[in-house]
Protein backbone atom coordinates (compact mmCIF):
# COMPACT_ATOMS: atom_id res chain seq x y z
CA UNK A 1 0.00 0.00 0.00
CA UNK A 2 1.47 3.11 -0.83
CA UNK A 3 1.95 6.44 1.25
CA UNK A 4 -0.32 9.36 0.96
CA UNK A 5 0.69 12.42 -0.29
CA UNK A 6 2.85 14.84 2.02
CA UNK A 7 -0.41 17.55 1.76
CA UNK A 8 -3.21 14.34 2.43
CA UNK A 9 -2.25 13.29 5.29
CA UNK A 10 -3.48 14.22 8.81
CA UNK A 11 -1.67 17.45 10.80
CA UNK A 12 -0.95 17.03 14.70
CA UNK A 13 -0.22 18.37 17.14
CA UNK A 14 1.07 17.21 20.57
CA UNK A 15 -0.18 18.34 24.08
CA UNK A 16 2.37 18.09 27.09
CA UNK A 17 0.28 17.30 29.95
CA UNK A 18 1.08 17.40 33.48
CA UNK A 19 -0.45 15.19 36.05
CA UNK A 20 -1.13 15.55 39.53
CA UNK A 21 -3.02 13.34 42.33
CA UNK A 22 -2.98 11.84 45.77
CA UNK A 23 0.41 10.04 46.25
CA UNK A 24 -1.49 6.66 46.55
CA UNK A 25 -3.13 6.76 43.49
CA UNK A 26 -3.20 4.21 40.99
CA UNK A 27 -3.63 5.80 37.41
CA UNK A 28 -2.81 3.95 34.15
CA UNK A 29 -2.36 5.06 30.52
CA UNK A 30 -5.77 3.01 30.15
CA UNK A 31 -7.54 4.77 32.87
CA UNK A 32 -6.56 7.96 31.62
CA UNK A 33 -7.30 7.67 27.81
CA UNK A 34 -10.98 6.32 29.08
CA UNK A 35 -11.77 9.33 30.87
CA UNK A 36 -10.16 11.88 28.11
CA UNK A 37 -12.62 9.70 25.79
CA UNK A 38 -15.65 10.18 28.20
CA UNK A 39 -14.68 14.05 28.84
CA UNK A 40 -14.65 14.78 25.10
CA UNK A 41 -17.52 13.16 24.18
CA UNK A 42 -19.54 15.07 26.64
CA UNK A 43 -17.90 18.30 26.21
CA UNK A 44 -17.62 18.33 22.51
CA UNK A 45 -20.17 15.30 21.54
CA UNK A 46 -19.39 12.40 19.17
CA UNK A 47 -18.76 13.91 16.03
CA UNK A 48 -16.51 16.27 17.69
CA UNK A 49 -14.22 13.94 19.61
CA UNK A 50 -13.92 11.83 16.27
CA UNK A 51 -12.79 14.80 14.68
CA UNK A 52 -10.25 16.00 17.38
CA UNK A 53 -8.74 12.16 18.10
CA UNK A 54 -6.95 12.56 21.27
CA UNK A 55 -4.95 10.07 21.60
CA UNK A 56 -2.72 9.62 24.93
CA UNK A 57 0.88 9.20 22.64
CA UNK A 58 2.84 8.89 26.12
CA UNK A 59 2.03 8.01 29.47
CA UNK A 60 4.07 7.96 32.98
CA UNK A 61 2.22 8.06 36.64
CA UNK A 62 3.88 7.68 39.93
CA UNK A 63 4.06 8.92 43.64
CA UNK A 64 0.92 11.58 42.97
CA UNK A 65 3.02 12.91 39.98
CA UNK A 66 2.71 11.74 35.96
CA UNK A 67 3.15 13.59 32.81
CA UNK A 68 1.27 12.38 29.64
CA UNK A 69 1.49 12.85 25.68
CA UNK A 70 -1.56 13.41 24.09
CA UNK A 71 -2.22 13.31 20.53
CA UNK A 72 -4.68 15.77 18.65
CA UNK A 73 -5.27 16.80 15.18
CA UNK A 74 -4.11 20.58 14.08
CA UNK A 75 -7.00 22.84 14.72
CA UNK A 76 -8.81 21.11 17.23
CA UNK A 77 -5.75 22.49 20.12
CA UNK A 78 -8.47 24.55 22.21
CA UNK A 79 -11.01 21.85 22.25
CA UNK A 80 -8.38 19.58 23.96
CA UNK A 81 -7.35 21.63 26.21
CA UNK A 82 -10.82 22.38 27.32
CA UNK A 83 -11.57 18.88 27.43
CA UNK A 84 -8.41 18.07 29.64
CA UNK A 85 -9.59 21.10 31.38
CA UNK A 86 -12.82 18.89 32.62
CA UNK A 87 -10.98 15.59 33.70
CA UNK A 88 -11.08 15.97 37.64
CA UNK A 89 -10.66 12.12 38.96
CA UNK A 90 -9.53 8.86 36.31
CA UNK A 91 -11.02 5.52 38.35
CA UNK A 92 -12.26 7.32 41.08
CA UNK A 93 -8.39 8.96 41.80
CA UNK A 94 -8.64 12.81 42.59
CA UNK A 95 -6.82 14.10 39.62
CA UNK A 96 -5.45 17.70 38.91
CA UNK A 97 -4.70 18.02 34.45
CA UNK A 98 -3.19 21.00 33.05
CA UNK A 99 -1.06 21.42 30.01
CA UNK A 100 2.07 22.55 29.94
CA UNK A 101 2.78 23.14 26.36
CA UNK A 102 1.41 22.41 22.59
CA UNK A 103 4.26 21.02 20.18
CA UNK A 104 4.41 20.04 16.50
CA UNK A 105 6.68 17.01 16.97
CA UNK A 106 6.93 14.72 19.37
CA UNK A 107 10.11 15.20 20.10
CA UNK A 108 9.92 18.64 20.37
CA UNK A 109 7.27 18.09 23.04
CA UNK A 110 9.26 15.71 25.18
CA UNK A 111 12.29 18.11 25.23
CA UNK A 112 10.33 21.39 25.42
CA UNK A 113 8.10 20.56 28.10
CA UNK A 114 7.97 16.62 29.51
CA UNK A 115 12.00 17.25 30.15
CA UNK A 116 12.17 16.31 33.82
CA UNK A 117 9.82 15.44 36.14
CA UNK A 118 10.11 17.44 39.78
CA UNK A 119 11.60 15.36 42.73
CA UNK A 120 10.04 14.52 45.44
CA UNK A 121 11.73 15.71 48.56
CA UNK A 122 10.72 12.35 50.34
CA UNK A 123 8.57 11.45 52.80
CA UNK A 124 8.32 13.23 56.59
CA UNK A 125 6.37 13.62 59.68
CA UNK A 126 4.12 16.75 60.53
CA UNK A 127 1.97 17.44 63.38
CA UNK A 128 -1.30 18.33 61.58
CA UNK A 129 -4.62 18.89 64.17
CA UNK A 130 -2.60 18.45 67.48
CA UNK A 131 -1.56 14.56 65.95
CA UNK A 132 1.49 13.81 64.16
CA UNK A 133 1.31 12.35 60.75
CA UNK A 134 3.08 11.00 58.19
CA UNK A 135 3.10 13.36 55.11
CA UNK A 136 4.94 13.10 51.23
CA UNK A 137 6.51 16.28 50.68
CA UNK A 138 7.11 17.80 47.18
CA UNK A 139 8.28 21.34 46.10
CA UNK A 140 6.94 22.82 49.42
CA UNK A 141 3.68 20.95 49.11
CA UNK A 142 2.54 18.57 51.57
CA UNK A 143 0.03 15.61 51.17
CA UNK A 144 -0.69 14.77 55.04
CA UNK A 145 -1.78 11.15 55.31
CA UNK A 146 -5.23 11.10 57.91
CA UNK A 147 -6.65 7.86 57.92
CA UNK A 148 -7.13 6.29 54.69
CA UNK A 149 -7.29 9.31 52.96
CA UNK A 150 -4.62 12.23 52.21
CA UNK A 151 -5.22 16.55 52.94
CA UNK A 152 -2.87 18.92 51.24
CA UNK A 153 -1.35 21.68 52.75
CA UNK A 154 1.26 24.32 52.19
CA UNK A 155 4.23 25.37 54.34
CA UNK A 156 1.83 28.31 54.92
CA UNK A 157 -0.17 26.12 57.01
CA UNK A 158 2.34 25.45 59.14
CA UNK A 159 3.83 28.60 60.17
Amino acid sequence: MKHLPKHIRPHWRYLAVGLEGWPDADIDRRSFQRSIWFAAQNFIGDAGSADADLTVYGFEFGDGEGEALVRVRRGHTDEARAVLACIDDVQGDSVGVFVRGISGTVRGCEEKYLGRRRELSGERSVVFADEERPAVVRDGVFDIQVDDSFVGATELDFE
